[in-house]
């Protein structure tokens, strides 16, 4: 990315007074609305508490926010003062305060007057009586490793070469739990000799693990190793020893993975609790539950090294806080190949679970995924011909875990799980600032399938808050298909043919592995048979991640599919969480794919998290339990509130939270802030064309 290009912008309103805040690289927002027009000027960013890119000054007496989950109120000291949710108001008297706006990425203001934060059911308003300086920062969620390191295939290198992932730590108290306080490991090459760059040793915490020299347990300790900031050193059994003389054996029950997995949870979850006796100190609903279960003293442990508080943690059996763990976002299945270290950055940046998997485990082209039979020769599916493009592929499906989202890092075909590779991430971070609406591009190569063109036309860009350009394109040839790949675009929905050779168009095919030289599509569903060979093309010529098939696929099936895609997406769903929840809404979800970085959102979401409401029906009442989904912003150590009355504690995010019981008027009321994604009786539906009257 060009130094000239900053990727946060900060513009005035051009509809009404206020400023725009714009992370050019993730393409999120914040509008901060005004009560009188403004002119940002640069600011100075030593001037607030906590680090931001850049910062403005702006003068007004009133700013106010909407889909805002929070915000939080510091004094000189850095003691909160004030913490608000929705429906709650607080005033502090004049004097130097720290505001901190809970939106998709960190926003801050530094003021000194009265401050009085008031919340309606819509916005935040913060008042300062009357016209005051403002300094308004942000930090932007786009990171990049700080380095480059080198590692030959011997696992003893690359045992060195993990032990760098600690460096990214941007704190080593309780405090990493949150996901923008961990940064991203540096990156990793295979190469004829180990090399290191300056600066990539770990952090001194007192913690080493000591593992047998195999690829397969370095891979799989990756993320214990980068949480804790640990040295990594070769030894005959797998454990887990800090200086204090703890020596925790990682060949516990299940085995080494299933001890790794545990231990990494327990440790994160415990942290998550701890660190809400330090620079924010909210009411954790997590530890009001385990609280009465172990005997720790958060308060004292919360200062103590990160050696000390291993110590104290590992002492309390994982069957106690087992229940209460959120679950997990990610667990990727690799293949134990020196190539797939790679990619472990950027996995173990998502502080996913890693499983091994080895050849002997795949399976043949003969139990790949076929479409259900036709009832008739009438049935209209999406391929181009009699082709099938993964026919002689060779398949691979990965073992069941108990986290949201599968993924897999090898040369086959998952079924079940998203396929990774490692020019998807080189894109995401080679992204450039884009100024401008989200851009939506629509092709319809097949008039046949008009439904689905008009369903997610409808979908996409339907929000107020977030700016859009959906642009929809018809019959293209071959010619026009390339151009328009070329051109920049946050999200491609392509409905109509493909194999695995091409994309059907108007005058023949166009191969985008071959005819391809560069694309500007940053995501992407490719609602055709057998596209799985032309996603990997998009990826190959600069995509960072998509939806694709692996087989051909009736149209009905795949309008409901592109339909729950699109509104999902349009919600602020990362591509995998997206699709995870889609297959459950089809017999021909099992094949669909992603490809890529799974993690990619196209639009931000409302709350900052995305959620969906199961809805139960209890007499005059309705059990309203949320499900939550992370991203990549919004990764795991996120704290959710849901905008209910009933809701007082904040929540770890991800999978479903505590329950809630609503009136008939109660719900109501929930359901108009925002339209989520909920599910009735099994069947998927949406806020907005909900009818509660065929409820009762």
């Amino acid at each position: 990315m060009r130094d000239s290009e900053p990727t946060l912008g900060f513009e005035a309103l051009e509809d009404q007074p206020g400023v725009e805040i714009v992370d050019r690289v993730e393409q999120e927002r914040c509008v901060c609305r005004t009560d009188r027009p403004v002119t940002p000027t640069v600011g100075s960013t030593d001037a607030f508490r906590f680090p931001v890119d850049r910062a403005v000054q702006v003068t007004a007496a009133e700013i106010a926010l909407p889909n805002v989950a929070g915000v939080l109120v510091r004094d000189e000291s850095g003691e909160i003062v004030a913490q608000v949710q929705q429906l709650e108001e607080e005033y502090l008297d004049a004097g130097r305060y720290s505001i901190e706006l809970l939106t998709q990425f960190k926003t801050y203001v530094e003021v000194e007057a009265a401050v009085d934060v008031i919340a309606d059911a819509t916005e935040f308003r913060i008042d300062f009586e009357t016209p005051t300086r403002i300094e308004l920062g942000a930090l932007s969620n786009h990171e990049r490793p700080a380095a480059t390191v080198r590692t030959t295939a011997d696992p003893v290198d690359m045992m060195a070469a993990v032990e760098t992932f600690g460096s990214a730590l941007k704190t080593t108290t309780a405090d990493r739990a949150f996901p923008s306080l961990r940064g991203h490991p540096p990156s990793v090459e295979i190469g004829d000799a180990l090399d290191i760059p300056e600066g990539l040793e770990p952090p001194d915490t007192g913690v080493r693990l000591e593992l047998p020299a195999r690829r397969d347990v370095v891979y799989v300790a990756a993320p214990l190793a980068y949480y804790l900031g640990a040295s990594v050193e070769p030894a005959p059994t797998p454990r887990l020893v800090t200086d204090e003389g703890v020596a925790h054996s990682l060949s516990g029950p299940g085995g080494f993975e299933a001890t790794v997995e545990r231990t990494l949870k327990q440790l994160f979850f415990l942290d998550c609790v701890t660190r809400t006796e330090g620079l924010y100190k909210i009411d954790l609903h997590e530890r009001s539950e385990v609280e009465r279960l172990v005997d720790l003293d958060f308060e004292w442990l919360y200062d103590q090294p990160l050696a000390t508080q291993v110590a104290e943690y590992l002492d309390v059996p994982y069957e106690v806080v087992e229940d209460h763990v959120p679950d997990w976002r990610l667990t990727t299945h690799v293949e134990p190949t020196p190539q797939t270290i790679e990619q472990l950055p950027f996995v173990v940046d998502d502080l996913a679970i890693v499983r091994t998997q080895t050849p002997n485990q795949h399976s043949t082209s003969a139990s790949s995924p076929s479409v259900p039979d036709a009832a008739t020769e009438e049935v209209l599916t999406r391929s181009a011909g009699s082709q099938s493009g993964t026919e002689e592929a060779q398949y691979v499906e990965p073992r069941a875990s108990d986290s949201l989202e599968q993924a897999w890092i090898g040369d086959d075909i998952p079924i079940g799980a998203s396929k990774l590779t490692r020019e998807a991430f080189d894109n995401r971070l080679d992204r450039a600032p884009v100024d401008g609406d989200i851009a939506i591009t629509i092709v319809l190569n097949d008039s046949r399938m008009d439904t689905e063109r008009d369903l997610v036309d409808r979908a996409y860009g339907n929000r107020d808050s977030l700016p859009f350009e959906v642009n929809v394109h018809r019959d293209l040839t071959c010619d026009e298909l390339r151009g328009l790949l070329a051109e920049d675009t946050a999200f491609l929905h392509y409905i109509g043919h493909t194999e695995s050779d091409g994309f059907e168009c108007a005058d023949g095919r166009l191969d985008v592995r071959t005819d391809l030289e560069s694309t500007g599509v940053q995501a992407f569903l490719l609602n055709a048979c057998n596209s799985y060979e032309q996603g990997l093309g998009l990826i190959d010529a600069g995509a960072v991640g998509g939806i694709v098939t692996l087989n051909d696929v009736i149209n009905e099936g795949a309008v409901k599919i592109g339909e729950t895609v699109a509104r999902l997406l349009n919600s602020g769903f990362p591509l995998r969480a997206a699709l995870t929840i889609a297959r459950e809404e089809s017999v021909l979800g099992g094949q669909y794919i992603v490809v890529g970085d799974g993690g990619m959102t196209v639009a931000q979401p409302a709350s900052g998290t995305p959620n969906l409401a199961n809805i139960t029906p209890v007499g005059d009442s309705f059990n309203v339990e949320i499900e939550t989904f992370s991203t990549d912003v919004t990764g795991l150590g996120t704290v959710f509130m849901p905008h209910i009355d009933e809701a007082e504690e904040f929540f770890l995010t991800s999978g479903r939270i505590e329950s809630f019981s609503m009136t008939k008027a109660e719900l109501i009321q929930f359901l108009q802030l925002e339209d989520i994604p909920v599910r009735i009786d099994g069947e998927l539906r949406w806020c907005s064309s909900l009818n509660l009257d065929d409820l009762c």
